[in-house]
């Protein structure tokens, strides 16, 4: 059995294949190593063989979780890193280890499955738009604030905003404006990722017409899925990068 990792700024998200070439059998979301590990032993007859992961922590906390695997399950630990070209894409930034790895590997999912032209939108704590060309060429990106970094930065800068997840997730269902504070601030923060996903649109088709694929990742991707219906919506789309970028073979 092999166990895939995302290991993001705030969860790690986590699934276990029968084989390189099987779907996930298991998988989940957690918001620490140590949850990581208890969830994975509570497994009954989880035996895995090998282990690859993707990174974004500072790369003391990524040794200290590969330690922790080695030691829990004996298993040997691959870690994606970066690089300056890899399966027909080519790193646009001046400083390529400077991309993050997440990012990295969504680019390299999209551009395999698009077979052209892609516009990677990925929405976790940041949101990020990345733009490959037909070529492999990666044209740059941005990063902003996602839904989790909008919303804690008015609750924690603004006294009186004070609302629990549920409410926060009642009061998008729809996107009139907001009659409470709580639907003023989801809907509003809502709104900004629309805005930010169509303005990546029309960047793309400056440069491409309509001949190239959207690809929505990340957490918070149902909030947008609507203002891109041509998109396609592929979850784990950095673990088809990172499948890439450490082959078990």
């Amino acid at each position: 059995m092999i166990l895939e990792l995302d290991c993001g700024n705030s969860f790690i998200k986590w699934r276990v294949l029968k084989s390189s070439k099987a779907a996930a059998t298991l998988e989940g979301v957690v918001g620490s190593d140590v949850a990581l590990i208890e969830s994975l032993l509570a497994i009954p007859g989880l035996l895995l063989t090998r282990c690859r992961l993707v990174s974004v922590r500072a790369s003391e906390e990524t040794e200290k979780l590969v330690k922790a695997l080695e030691s829990a399950f004996g298993v040997a630990v691959s870690c994606a890193v970066s690089a300056r070209e890899m399966a027909g894409v080519r790193n646009g930034y001046d400083e390529f280890e400077r991309l993050g790895l997440d990012r990295w590997l969504a680019m390299l999912g999209g551009f395999k499955l698009a077979s052209g032209a892609c516009l990677v939108l990925d929405f976790g704590t940041a949101a990020t738009a990345d733009f490959i060309a037909a070529d492999g060429e990666h044209l740059g990106g941005f990063i902003c604030p996602g839904m989790p970094l909008m919303r804690n930065q008015l609750r924690t800068h603004t006294r009186k905003i004070r609302y629990d997840d549920a409410a926060a997730e009642q009061a998008i269902e729809r996107l009139s404006p907001g009659r409470t504070t709580v639907e003023a601030v989801e809907r509003g923060c809502t709104l900004m990722l629309r805005g930010f996903v169509l303005t990546q649109l029309e960047l793309a088709k400056s440069y491409w017409g309509e001949n190239f694929t959207v690809f929505l990742t990340g957490g918070d991707a149902d909030l947008v899925k609507d203002a891109v219906p041509q998109a396609q919506f592929v979850p784990d789309l950095v673990f088809v990068g990172l499948a890439m970028a450490c082959p078990l073979s």
